[in-house]
């Protein structure tokens, strides 16, 4: 080609073949999507007090609805939670630490994590353990904590 285009006129299309469903025959059976209930579906032999276990799953929760009385956010997603575990007969350890170790709330909220973890279903007893290493500091919040304070 030279580098011109062809133009040809017609003067119709013909259509393109339209699906047809006969209602004749009987019905099949859908199959069931591989994918349901997988997706739904918590993995197997989990425990109840590993990540994704309904106790851990419910003392997040709990924690969750803890906030800091300087800092309109809950205490998990500021990043002052460094670790919970719960063993197989309810004890839960939350290992914790504060914004500084000069906060008003350092004698409280210990205790507070505490009885809320405390009365979590399944939780017998509770440990918090209040470190002060490594210090807190703000890159440990979570993106919806940063959202929530501007920093995002």
């Amino acid at each position: 080609m030279d580098g011109k285009l062809k133009i040809e006129e017609v003067e119709g299309v013909e259509a393109p073949p339209r699906a047809r469903v006969d209602t004749e025959e009987a019905p099949q059976e859908r199959r069931r999507d591989y994918l349901d209930g997988f997706l739904a579906a918590k993995p197997e032999g989990m425990a109840a007090g590993q990540p994704g276990g309904a106790t851990y799953d419910a003392i997040i929760d709990a924690l969750k609805d803890i906030f800091d009385p300087e800092i309109p956010v809950n205490i998990y997603d500021l990043g002052l939670i460094y670790g919970v575990e719960v063993t197989e007969d309810g004890h839960a350890v939350v290992t914790m630490t504060l914004t500084t170790p000069h906060c008003p709330v350092a004698e409280s909220m210990p205790m507070e994590v505490e009885l809320r973890v405390g009365a979590v279903p399944g939780v017998g007893t509770v440990d918090v353990n209040l470190v002060w290493d490594p210090p807190w500091d703000p890159m440990k919040m979570s993106d919806e904590a940063r959202l929530e304070l501007g920093m995002l």
